[in-house]
């Protein structure tokens, strides 16, 4: 495999893909869905091989959740493309426009990156949202997913290529890396003069090394370390709701509740309550040494689900049913915690006081804060965005779901008449 040759072919591509009208682009994007519905089951079957490979190569359940793929899952993905048929387009769109007192008439105009790398980990339903995502921002993309993942993307990405051919669009504006060796990543990494922006999906591991390799700009995000503080003030039924969704909804996502935060001075009354709720969904706890005098037993003991919390579990992405539990002073001690281990993925506070929601809206530093909502709805689809392409956590260009606008940048166009300085 070649990957320059891979790199020129996404470039040439995306300077045709970033002249195709919007009506080409929803064509392309229809078909597609119309492809892959046509295809599920050859596309299942792919998956059943990953899922068996994956189970015998000892993957865990949290990263088999996030491998496979059910009819329903499919059809899902399926609907989650069509619904970005709908969407407003934002290539062209005019981010701002003035008249200058020298005649120039100035305006800034959205147009696609061109042409982006995503390095993902265990999740096929990636390969069709970015590449819908991208396609309709006019950008090519080079995908590079997990060797655990090769036989569901071969099928995907041919599904694709075929639809995008058959529509005059070039194939290429979607290509897959098919070889699971890893120095292909580094290769991609330094593939400066072709790619636009890479965004690792996965680990710390893979946002580390893409950190410190890549000569590519690169969007990290996607690691969920997320937080829920229960104030004193919380309506406690609710909250509970809340955390029940936010932690056993599907746990294996970086959206998933990793740590309860309970204000001390309802501890005694709201942490039994919530450890036999979640208990019935099989939920085990880690529980900081303040919590446990609030749940032991009359003999002294700690209920089978409650673990005494060990080094370094309060920063764990725990994806699967396991729940950190500490008891907080107050609002700026929740706050202290959060700032210390959180992955500035979503974190949110359960509260009927407006001061401190204010409070914790304006001091927690996170892509996604909460004010009386699981933290589950940090999701493209879920925020008005149409499907995703990753979540980012840090501060430049995008944060929070990527979306289309995120998969744009601007041009400067500046209209004179014969204009001089």
């Amino acid at each position: 495999m070649n990957m320059l040759d891979i790199g020129k072919r996404a470039r040439a591509a995306s300077r045709v893909l970033a002249r195709a009208t919007s009506e080409d682009k929803n064509a392309a994007l229809n078909l597609i869905a119309d492809c892959l519905a046509s295809a599920s089951g050859s596309i299942l079957s792919a998956n059943s091989k990953d899922i068996t490979q994956a189970r015998q190569s000892g993957l865990n359940e949290a990263m088999l959740d996030r491998l496979l793929l059910t009819e329903e899952r499919l059809s899902g993905i399926i609907q989650e493309l069509r619904s970005v048929v709908h969407l407003a387009d934002p290539v062209g769109e005019i981010v701002d426009e003035q008249t200058l007192p020298s005649g120039l008439k100035v305006s800034r105009r959205r147009v696609p990156i061109g042409v982006l790398a995503v390095i993902y980990e265990a999740r096929p339903n990636v390969t069709i949202d970015v590449a819908g995502l991208a396609i309709k921002t006019g950008n090519a993309v080079i995908l590079r997913g997990g060797s655990e993942t090769i036989n569901s993307n071969r099928a995907l990405v041919s599904v694709i290529r075929s639809a995008l051919a058959d529509c005059g669009l070039p194939a290429d504006s979607v290509q897959f890396i098919d070889d699971p060796d890893r120095t292909r990543v580094l290769e991609l990494l330094h593939m400066y003069e072709y790619v636009d922006m890479l965004i690792p999906r996965g680990g710390a591991t893979l946002h580390q090394f893409c950190r410190e390799n890549s000569r590519v700009p690169v969007i990290t995000g996607g690691i969920g370390i997320c937080h829920l503080f229960v104030d004193e003030s919380a309506d406690q039924a609710a909250a509970l709701r809340v955390i029940q969704n936010a932690k056993v909804q599907r746990p294996s996502v970086c959206n998933a509740l990793d740590t309860a935060l309970i204000h001390r001075s309802i501890a005694a009354e709201f942490l039994p309550r919530l450890v036999g709720l979640l208990e019935e969904d099989d939920v085990s706890f880690r529980a900081d040494e303040s919590v446990l005098p609030y749940l032991r037993l009359s003999d002294g003991s700690l209920p089978r689900s409650v673990t005494p919390a060990g080094s370094g579990d309060f920063d764990r992405e725990w994806l699967s049913l396991v729940l950190g539990l500490k008891v907080v002073a107050d609002l700026d001690q929740a706050i202290e915690h959060i700032t210390q281990h959180s992955t500035q993925h979503s974190d949110g506070i359960l509260t009927q006081d407006d001061a401190n929601a204010h409070q914790f809206v304006d001091v927690v530093d996170s892509a996604a804060v909460y004010v009386n909502a699981s933290t589950r709805f940090t999701d493209g689809s879920q925020l008005g965005l149409g499907a995703e392409v990753a979540v980012s956590t840090q501060r430049l260009h995008a944060r929070g779901p990527m979306g289309l606008r995120e998969l744009t940048t601007y041009k400067w166009v500046v209209v004179g008449d014969y204009s001089v300085r």
